[in-house]
């Protein structure tokens, strides 16, 4: 499991004084980043070639900017053929508690078709490995 801080800015809140919920996708979408490129061993040029094909999120509480940071982990939940799940789970770096859950699902991506494309032996490898 990788966990990922960030911290959160002034411009992420809304009118209400917390976190806007579509800010809290863009902080998973970081944690999700730094899991993909420690999981699959890429550099910092390389791109990992999953796209998001289901996305369900549960909104546990607020994030203020007094919280300082969002603290993000990730947990590998399945591995298909062509796709995998991920558990996301967010919290307030300032008490510990859950933000947000949610369950992202991946597809494998080829790019040069536009379509789904099958898990290759090493990624799966990698990925299990993650488990």
């Amino acid at each position: 499991m990788t966990e990922k801080r960030i911290d959160i800015r002034w411009r992420d809140l809304d009118a209400f004084g917390h976190v806007n919920q579509a800010v809290y996708q863009t902080y998973g979408e970081e944690i999700v980043d730094a899991w993909f490129r420690d999981v699959l061993g890429l550099g910092a040029g390389e791109v990992w070639d999953y796209v998001v094909v289901r996305l369900t999120t549960d909104y546990r509480s607020e994030l203020r900017l007094a919280d300082g940071q969002v603290a993000g982990t990730v947990r590998l939940v399945r591995v298909g053929t062509s796709s995998l799940t991920l558990a996301l789970e967010l919290r307030a770096a300032s008490d510990d508690r859950v933000a947000a859950e949610s369950e992202v699902v991946f597809a494998c991506w080829d790019g040069d078709r536009r379509a789904a494309r099958p898990i290759s032996d090493d990624e799966r490898s990698k990925l299990e490995a993650a488990a």
